[in-house]
């Protein structure tokens, strides 16, 4: 049971307990440091990537009984009790994964009549069916010839010739999209058919495909576009249709990352294996062979299962684990801190991306999410990346990146003052109304925890008086939401939001007892849990119910009592209620049980657990708490 500050004699014991967490929470996470100076925890996300692996593979010709069957066991585990598989734990059945899984469990050899797969299929059919899937399952159905690629949106790879002032040009996407768009073109104006092997038709409602909406409405414009380019593809000028497919090829393998990767990331890889294995590209070509080996790096393998990492995130956490400990005293010339600093400098990008596209006067400079991923750097990686390095032993390389990470970023400041992710001004909402874009964020607008991030950087860089850091500090005001919290695009959800621009609202600036500020405390007074914690479930995304109610995780716990520490809230009561919450539920080797996700890919769509969260946001809160 759970203990709260009243439970302990004196404030001072507590201190001391919390002291010894800390210490303890330190060398654990001092022991999962990489002797090349890296820190990596694993990046849980749901079924649907390992059913989708074994789909590439039934595709590409090279799925292996060993690799079936390890992965069934794996997916086998996640299922549910009312025989559906959730896209985050504890979280609801969704139809969409569950179909993946199911097909997956039949390519395993699953008998369709065996009470798992019965139950799933009864889940299937009550929501609807194949037919009520999200557009990226079907595309998979129709791969395998279990769907008609003429009910699948039209994509087609002449998209590739817009240029980029043009409404739906490739670089109006978010990066991950416009990586996953332009293969999936080439597959959709190939439209092959590889056999599948078992049959989806048990799947299937009969339901007929609902009408169109008016064609006064946006939907129903797009919807009625989709028709005309479903035509298109009929008559497609052949000698154009060659030509775009040839540069939708070119396009992907000049964005092929060092390590066989597009992006790091697990949608654009798939999917760019297959377009260019569908124009005729041999396994034993460079860039696939390449692609495949890079593959088996995101592969986990534990207890006689197998499992495949979304993407992974070494900058991300070495960036958050320097400066967790440098919040909890660590000496900055520590050798667990000068390693991960050498580590950092060797990872800095100096060429540049896509991102030049909207910005072509910005230099080069800043971090990744990911080992590889040159064409795509971040801004909030950068942000975390330069708190981190600030926290290590001087050094004048430091200072050179540094530098050049700075000016990178004011180039990345989007026009209303805030900053997103990957690119500036990736604000085109219009890209939702075409029916192919049912799944996930699709766009890279600012958002106010990476906005935060990087005005939490630029004010301990002594730059907060800068013109574009007062326009995002405005910017984040604005943002704030009536009942005092922010939105949380990466993180779960206004706790995380909010944990991430108080501290830089006040590092910026603002005094405790600006009114935006005393808003954002009694909002976390508010949402406060009895036992102390905080907590926040996803699908706050989709319910306002949910918005700041959970159970309690270490991550938000921490995420709210940074927050605190920042508005002067350091020994209010509700911070040390939650100092108590974190010494009573710490476990014996330093970290802390989190099988909740409270990482976001797209809210509402898609989610992660950061395994590393659980132990490093908490050792920063403690560490700023104490003082050290």
């Amino acid at each position: 049971m759970m203990t709260t500050t009243a439970d302990h004699s004196t404030r001072e014991e507590l201190r001391d307990l919390a002291n010894a967490t800390l210490d303890l929470a330190i060398d654990h996470l001092r022991d999962l440091q990489n002797p090349d100076g890296w820190w990596k925890g694993e990046l849980q996300t749901n079924v649907t990537m390992d059913a989708e692996d074994l789909l590439m593979r039934q595709f590409l010709g090279i799925r292996t009984d060993a690799e079936t069957q390890e992965t069934a066991r794996w997916i086998r585990s996640q299922q549910r009790d009312d025989g559906s598989w959730a896209n985050f734990a504890f979280g609801p059945g969704d139809l969409s994964t569950t179909v993946e899984a199911y097909i997956a469990l039949r390519l395993a050899g699953d008998d369709p009549d065996s009470p798992h797969l019965e139950e799933a299929r009864q889940f299937i059919l009550a929501g609807g069916g194949l037919e009520r899937t999200r557009v990226f399952t079907r595309l998979w159905l129709a791969l395998f010839g279990e769907w008609s690629w003429n009910d699948v949106p039209a994509m087609p790879p002449e998209l590739i010739f817009l240029p980029s002032w043009v409404p739906f040009n490739v670089y109006d996407w978010a990066c991950w999209a416009r990586q996953t768009v332009v293969p999936l073109t080439i597959l959709g104006a190939l439209r092959p058919r590889r056999p599948l092997g078992v049959s989806t038709v048990e799947l299937r409602t009969g339901a007929a495909t609902p009408p169109q909406a008016p064609a006064t409405t946006w939907k129903g414009a797009f919807q009625r576009l989709d028709t005309l380019l479903h035509g298109y593809e009929r008559i497609a000028f052949r000698p154009l249709r060659r030509a775009a497919l040839r540069r939708a090829a070119e396009w992907i393998i000049a964005r092929q990352e060092a390590d066989g990767s597009w992006g790091g990331i697990q949608p654009p890889w798939v999917y760019s294996l297959m377009a260019l294995h569908a124009l005729g590209y041999p396994l034993d070509h460079p860039v696939l062979a390449t692609g495949l080996r890079g593959w088996e790096r995101f592969t986990l393998r534990e207890d006689g299962s197998r499992r495949i990492e979304a993407c992974q995130s070494p900058v991300w956490d070495t960036a958050l684990a320097l400066v967790a400990l440098g919040d909890a005293g660590v000496a900055p010339d520590d050798p667990v801190m000068v390693r991960a600093r050498d580590w950092l400098l060797d990872e800095e990008i100096r060429v540049r991306g896509d991102w030049a596209v909207r910005r072509p006067d910005t230099p080069p400079g800043g971090w990744a999410f990911e080992f590889d991923n040159d064409g795509y750097p971040d801004t909030d990686d950068t942000a975390e990346v330069v708190l981190g390095l600030r926290r290590t032993a001087a050094k004048p390389e430091v200072d050179d990146a540094v530098g050049r990470a700075l000016a990178w970023v004011r180039g990345m400041q989007s026009r209303n003052g805030g900053w997103g992710a990957f690119d500036a001004d990736n604000t085109r909402e219009l890209a939702y109304q075409l029916p192919f874009c049912d799944f996930g964020a699709v766009i890279d607008p600012p958002s106010a925890d990476v906005t935060a991030h990087i005005v939490e950087m630029f004010a301990h860089e002594g730059l907060a008086e800068e013109p574009a850091i007062r326009r995002a500090v405005r910017w984040l005001l604005t943002e704030q939401e009536p009942d005092g919290s922010w939105f949380g695009r990466w993180g779960a959800n206004h706790v995380y939001g909010t944990g991430a621009v108080v501290p830089a609202l006040v590092a910026a600036g603002l005094g405790p007892q600006h009114r935006a500020i005393r808003r954002a405390v009694a909002w976390l007074d508010k949402h406060q849990n009895a036992d102390g914690g905080w907590g926040e479930d996803l699908r706050s995304y989709d319910d306002p119910a949910h918005v700041g109610v959970g159970t309690s995780t270490a991550s938000q716990t921490a995420w709210a009592l940074l927050a605190l520490h920042a508005a002067g809230e350091a020994d209010s009561e509700a911070a040390w209620r939650a100092v108590s919450w974190l010494v009573e539920s710490q476990r014996a080797d330093g970290g802390w049980d989190e099988p909740e996700f409270t990482g976001t890919g797209f809210p509402g769509d898609f989610y992660i657990n950061y395994h590393l969260y659980r132990l490093v946001f908490p050792i920063s809160a403690v560490g700023r708490l104490l003082g050290r």
